[in-house]
């Protein structure tokens, strides 16, 4: 129970501690010089991510659904 207890608080510290990091450095790394922007998403793009997202959807449902 104490090793538990011991690794939890360690995984909190070092969580506090990289966002910390993390929020430090946010500022220094906004004036970097940023990528060019993406190009737009085009109709055929949208279709196939909605394809991909019905099959995922459908895939979980049964793999959850043949759990029970």
């Amino acid at each position: 129970m104490a090793s538990f207890r011991f690794s939890f608080g360690f995984g909190v510290v070092a969580a506090v501690v990289l966002s910390l990091i993390f929020t430090l450095y946010m500022p220094v790394a906004v004036h970097a010089q940023s990528l060019a922007p993406a190009p737009a998403p085009t109709s055929d793009d949208q279709g196939i991510a909605y394809v991909l997202m019905m099959l995922a959807l459908a895939l979980t449902y049964l793999i959850h659904s043949s759990t029970f």
